[in-house]
This record gives C-alpha cells, sequence and structure tokens, in this order.
C-alpha cells in the first residue's frame, strides 16, 4: 500500500500546494470519519496490529500518534485510528481564533524528505473546537485511543498574559482532552519561544495546573495529563530549567521536539532555495536532532518523566531509535506526508517485530535500553 502511494498517489499530490494538498486530504478523512461503515472501510485497510502502552493512566493501542499540526481542527478525530493510529493530538488551538501568517506558508524539500512551515497558530478558535469535539462525541464517532490537545498562545495576548491564554483553552476543553500539550516551543509565533525562559514557563505550568485541578474537582474527576513540548535547540541549561519546573509541578511528560529553525546543508540546489524559507523545519533533518533531546532528557530524568518522541520518523527503525533513546511513545507527521496512510501500520507491525526478536515482552520494555 505505501508502494502504491509512493509511485501513483504522491506524485499526484505533490503536484499542488503544500497547503493546499494538506486540506484536501484532511478534507478526505473528514468525510470518511462522518460514518462507522467508512471508517470500518479505512480500518480494514489501515488499521494496526495491537502493541499496547499504557501511560499517563491511558491505555493507547500502539506507540505511534499523529503529531499536532496535522489536524489543527479536529476534522479527522475518528479517522485517526482507523488508519492505524494509537492516538492523535490535535491542534495547536489557541483561545481566540487566527487566521495564522500570510500564505504561501508551507514548503516540500521533497528531495530531503522534509517540510517548512510557519502556519501561525491558524486554527478556529477554543470555543469552536469544543463545540466540533462535542459533535463528534454526540455522534457516537469518538475513537477508543487517546486524544491530545496541543494549546498554543493567541498572537493577540502578550506574554505577560500568556498563563491566562493557556488556561482558559484548558477551561474551555477540558472534558474533551485526554490530555493536554503546553506548545511553548513553535517559532512561527513571535516571542514564543520565550516561554520557554523558566520564569514565563514556570507562570504558565502555574496557572495551567491550578485551572487544571479546578476542572478536575468541578466534573468530580481526575486531574487531565499535562505535557510541555520543547523545541530542539534548546541549550543543556535551559533543558535543565524546564526539567526542574517537571518535576517541581508534577507535568506529567516532555514533547521533544517542536520544529527546528536551523537548516541543514544540502546538496541540491532546488532545496537551498527552500531552505531560505522563514519557518520551522521538520522531517528527516530532524530525526537526529531530536533523537539526541530525548536521550538528554531521559538522561536528566533517570527516566522518571515520559518522553513523547517526535522528528523524522518514516520507518519502524526511526521510531525504534526515538524509543530506545528515551521515548515511550512518538508522533509522526511528515512522515505521512511522504509515506501515505499505510506508515502507521507499517512502523507498528516492524516495532511488533522487533520487540519479539529483542526477546522482550513489551515495547514499553525498550524505553531507554540505549540512552
Amino acid at each position: 500500500m505505501s508502494l502504491l502511494y509512493r509511485t501513483l498517489l504522491r506524485p499526484a499530490v505533490f503536484l499542488q500546494d503544500s497547503e493546499r494538498a494538506h486540506s484536501r486530504v484532511l478534507s478526505f478523512l473528514s468525510r470518511m470519519s462522518r460514518t462507522r461503515l467508512s471508517l470500518s472501510m479505512l480500518g480494514t485497510l489501515y488499521r494496526s496490529p495491537d502493541l499496547p502502552v499504557n501511560l499517563f493512566n491511558l491505555d493507547f493501542p500502539n506507540p505511534i500518534g499523529v503529531a499536532a499540526g496535522m489536524d489543527k481542527n479536529g476534522e479527522a478525530v475518528p479517522s485517526w485510528q482507523s488508519i492505524g493510529y494509537g492516538f492523535c493530538e490535535i491542534g495547536g488551538v489557541t483561545l481566540h481564533e487566527q487566521p495564522g501568517n500570510p500564505k504561501p506558508r508551507m514548503f516540500r524539500i521533497s528531495k530531503d524528505k522534509a517540510l517548512i512551515n510557519r502556519m501561525g497558530f491558524n486554527n478556529i478558535g477554543a470555543h469552536a473546537l469544543h463545540n466540533r469535539l462535542k459533535d463528534w462525541k454526540d455522534r457516537g464517532l469518538w475513537p477508543d485511543s487517546p486524544v491530545g490537545i496541543n494549546l498554543g498562545k493567541s498572537k493577540i495576548t502578550s506574554l505577560e498574559d500568556a498563563p491566562l491564554d493557556y488556561s482558559g483553552s484548558i477551561k474551555i476543553l477540558w472534558k474533551h482532552a485526554d490530555f493536554f500539550v503546553i506548545n511553548v516551543s513553535s517559532p512561527n509565533t513571535p516571542g514564543l519561544r520565550d516561554l520557554q525562559e523558566s520564569k514565563n514557563l514556570e507562570a504558565v505550568i502555574k496557572k495551567s495546573c491550578e485551572i487544571n485541578k479546578e476542572c478536575s474537582e468541578r466534573e468530580d474527576n481526575i486531574e487531565k495529563p499535562l505535557l510541555v513540548k520543547i523545541a530542539p535547540e534548546l541549550e543543556d541549561g535551559f533543558l535543565e530549567d524546564i526539567v526542574k519546573l517537571v518535576k517541581k509541578y508534577k507535568i506529567s511528560g516532555i514533547v521533544a521536539t517542536n520544529t527546528t529553525v536551523d537548516r541543514p546543508e544540502s546538496k541540491h540546489t532546488s532545496s537551498e532555495k527552500i531552505y531560505k524559507e522563514a519557518g520551522g523545519l521538520s522531517g528527516a533533518p530532524l530525526k537526529d536532532k531530536s533523537t539526541e533531546i530525548i536521550r538528554k532528557i531521559f538522561r536528566l530524568t533517570n527516566g522518571k518523566i515520559p518522553i513523547v518522541g517526535v522528528g523524522g520518523i518514516f520507518t519502524a527503525e526511526d521510531a525504534w531509535n526515538k524509543i530506545t533513546a528515551g521515548a515511550s511513545i512518538v508522533q509522526l507527521y511528515t512522515g505521512l506526508v511522504f509515506e501515505g496512510p499505510g506508515i502507521a501500520k507499517s512502523i507498528v507491525k516492524g516495532l511488533k517485530k522487533r520487540v519479539e526478536s529483542e526477546g522482550l515482552e513489551s515495547i514499553s520494555d525498550a524505553v531507554g535500553i540505549e540512552a
């Protein structure tokens, strides 16, 4: 199935503008999400074998997830499990609706299996997302696998008011998230990465924890896991400060990593031209950088803080390397664009074989064994 996509479908898709192609694929998945019959059809083709992981007191059918940015507005929530994913992370969503940056704002570097985007948190806003997610639930189409929500800061909100922005979104969306990810690392919102500085991040985390507790008491339910998503360029001192805050506030985990503002050397003139575009780079060039950050976090925390690994995963071997460096679960974005809808199933099957060949009882036994 992946070969069919790469040889026939991908060339046709790649003739289109990157963002337009993304929108059309998402629109197709949205339509397929609307009935159990169409979801069953997708599952027949793409559903992954079981490779269970229990993390954050949540049951993941397998450790492969959809990264934030793929389904910003929750348009295809029911479909992701049907095409093989063990969880999805929708968003980034902001408290206020916003159009994002001017187009064009997404670019492919096909020869290097990479993407550059400067989307700027374009999304429908927390209130509209709440309504959409409620509709999926009311129609009985909500997936069995965990659904996370990635939270960003609204562009119109000052850094000083960022804690109110993030916590406001948590309050609105609390009922629908299995976990929340506090995204302070997108390179496409001016000043956002300044929130990774200890004093700024602490204010956001503290307020988010307070609202999480309030919502849990109001709903008479346990608090939702909160995670923090970090950039791949963090120096060791900043990383250590973030780990200290994660421990202090008992944050559930760290998502490593977001896209990078760094650019690799390229032998292709066409690639060099695209690399000059502003924005965050994802895909194969990010693979080793994100894996090294995962390894550092695992060592800093002695493996006691769960890590979600993201960046440059295209194969089961790529996922295995992230997991053995310290990631408990991993996420895909660019890999899905280049390898097609069969990628999750392919990776899970490969990981399952690797677990068996290594004589392990579960994929969780592989976490950090090569850190």
